[in-house]
């Protein structure tokens, strides 16, 4: 049986050969090959020269990663990640055009060294200095009736806040905790009764904040992150117990001063005035916020400045 298959083989093989003499006898399959390997060789040469290419670009790209950092004016100051040219990205999406593209770069974030959580016990007042983004700080310990309308402005615009709540308030106001928690805004601890923070006892500091985490947490079922001392008032002493309830202590670069009621264009210059990139804005809920928390929303965004939850302000994303 093996002898007949090797007649039959040679035999396809003798027919094979005789049709290729027989319809192209100019046929070279020596020649042929050396025109792939020509034009394979040839396509490597310019997949290495643009992958090259894109590689000695990259450097103009490179942003170094900024560490967190203690600043003598304002304090905790949380850093920032740094940017990078992904070499391999770039090229797969560069390939099939074969030449360089500025704007099919992909890029990716390069984290630093020191993180905030790095730091020792310190406010944070801002973003990073160079972040395009501020947070709305809304503390409440009144004002009860202008939460709805808030919270709808906030709802419609798609904005987050972070709302500082008074252990007192949120124990008053159960639903209105939940329904901030349940519209994805950031909740934190504003003392249990609002009182000087720093005129207080060591004691007091700790219970006016474990008092008010307890009921924040037994209403929404976290625990709260972020302190904000009611009135800004705080010491070191305050900086520390906070810290030691896993809290980090905000407050604020841009004051709204809403509580003075004030004209809602007054309130727009002042906050116009001030804003920066990284800024912590201060409201609270009152009848300047309600009505011009839509022209608050527009100024941030006719300035190029998106808007998030100190969570966000903070983090060491672009």
């Amino acid at each position: 049986m093996q002898r007949f298959d090797k007649y039959v083989n040679l035999f396809v093989f003798v027919i094979l050969v005789a049709l290729v003499f027989q319809f192209n006898l100019s046929y070279n399959p020596f020649s042929a090959s050396e025109e792939v390997i020509s034009s394979i060789t040839e396509t490597v040469k310019k997949e290495e020269k643009l992958k090259q290419e894109i590689k000695e670009k990259s450097k103009e790209y490179y942003q170094a990663p900024d560490n967190a950092y203690i600043d003598k004016v304002w304090k905790k100051t949380p850093g920032r990640n740094g940017l990078e040219v992904d070499v391999e990205k770039s090229y797969k999406k560069m390939k099939e055009n074969g030449k360089f593209d500025e704007s099919l770069l992909v890029f990716r974030e390069i984290t630093p060294k020191v993180h905030l959580e790095d730091l020792p016990p310190s406010p944070i007042y801002r973003g990073h200095p160079e972040k395009d983004m501020v947070a709305f700080l809304i503390n409440v310990s009144w004002g009860t009736e202008y939460i709805p309308d808030i919270l709808q402005i906030l709802h419609d615009r798609k904005v987050k806040a972070s709302f500082f709540i008074e252990g007192k308030w949120a124990k008053e106001n159960a639903n209105l905790v939940k329904m901030i928690k349940e519209q994805g805004h950031t909740i934190g601890n504003h003392a249990y009764n609002h009182p000087d923070m720093a005129r207080i006892s060591k004691d007091e500091i700790y219970n006016q904040l474990s008092q008010t985490n307890d009921i924040l947490k037994a209403i929404t079922g976290e625990a709260p992150k972020w302190f904000a001392p009611p009135s800004g008032s705080y010491n070191q002493q305050v900086v520390e117990i906070a810290h030691n309830l896993d809290m980090e202590t905000v407050l604020w670069t841009v004051d709204t001063i809403d509580w003075k009621n004030p004209a809602i264009s007054v309130m727009i210059n002042r906050v116009n005035n001030k804003i920066h990139p990284g800024a912590t804005v201060l409201m609270h809920p009152t009848e300047a916020i309600r009505a011009g928390l839509n022209d608050l929303i527009d100024l941030m965004k006719e300035k190029g400045y998106r808007i998030g939850t100190i969570e966000s302000l903070v983090s060491e994303d672009r």
